[in-house]
């Protein structure tokens, strides 16, 4: 089977299920794991994805206001990587290539691969969508006991976090310029790892908040992580940003809980390693109870 994956957590799914070499195709973005990398590349972005978080923004908006797509899908390439299936997405415009992205290069196809379209809103969704992954590959009981594996670490971690008395409440913040909160499976993410979101919608999209609203929320952790950022880049962004000062009486600045995570690692990408981003946040909420369990340049406090 030859396999196109236009978007990064399905690179990851696909390899994790053994796959890589039925992967001929890939995006940009997908670099887990190094040898995703080395796949051509299907998808470019038609913003710059190293400007500064203000400009990013105004790049996509514009775009969107205008009906346009911010990604461009090489249709000669796909069509002479002559694939069985694509997987896309059907979640975020703005992270990934969608069907309607893909339409106009399948339409010269005289033989149209499949396509499998994956919208995950939960953790549970991400497993499942493992599953379906499986089941559209031949990989079924490899899927099944990924996603066992899976959930079944996040357990867990939950039954265990859940033994302090008291929880911290947490911002998790998608973007710096303008704000964001991060939606979909990061407020699960967080309560699972024994803490308790303070803006965030467990399974709705990100949005934008205020300065006015975050200083009103007195977060005892703040973490930070742009969507599409390592740790590195988010420390650097972080450090351009100036601080409101409506934020000085909010615990997580008085007593330096902010911190600065790879969020394309553990965060963005609904795929397997959200598992371990949910083992981070339950070291950054109970460092005590949970022993750091992923790399320690995954997160940097701020």
């Amino acid at each position: 089977m030859r396999i196109c994956s236009l978007l990064p957590s399905a690179t990851e799914i696909l390899f994790a299920l053994g796959l890589g070499e039925s992967v001929v195709g890939v995006t940009h973005e997908c670099d887990f794991p190094p040898e995703a990398g080395k796949k051509p590349a299907l998808i470019r972005p038609r913003v710059d994805p190293q400007a500064q978080p203000a400009e990013l923004d105004r790049q996509v908006t514009e775009l969107v206001s205008r009906g346009e797509s911010i990604y461009s899908v090489d249709a000669d390439l796909l069509s002479s990587l002559s694939p069985d299936l694509v997987v896309t997405q059907d979640l975020c415009h703005v992270c990934a290539a969608s069907p309607d992205d893909l339409a106009a290069a399948l339409a010269r196809f005289d033989r149209r691969p499949k396509v499998l379209t994956l919208a995950p809103h939960s953790l549970a969704d991400v497993w499942n969508d493992i599953r379906r992954v499986g089941e559209a590959t031949q990989r079924r009981r490899e899927a099944q006991g990924l996603a066992i594996t899976l959930e079944q670490k996040v357990a867990a971690i939950d039954a265990k976090a859940a033994r302090p008395t008291s929880r911290p409440c947490v911002l998790c913040l998608e973007w710096l310029e303008p704000f964001y909160v991060g939606g979909h499976w990061v407020p699960e993410m967080v309560a699972k790892a024994g803490g308790q979101d303070v803006l965030g919608r467990a399974g709705e999209p990100s949005f934008r908040v205020t300065a006015k609203e975050i200083a009103q929320t007195k977060a005892d952790v703040i973490v930070v992580m742009p969507c599409g950022y390592n740790a590195a880049r988010t420390v650097s962004e972080f450090d351009f940003a100036k601080l409101p000062e409506s934020w000085r009486d909010l615990p997580a600045i008085r007593e330096r809980r902010i911190f600065a995570v790879d969020a394309n690692s553990y965060f963005s990408r609904p795929g397997p390693r959200l598992a371990d981003g949910v083992a981070l946040l339950a070291h950054l909420f109970h460092p005590d109870l949970f022993p750091i369990a992923v790399p320690t340049d995954s997160f940097r406090k701020l």
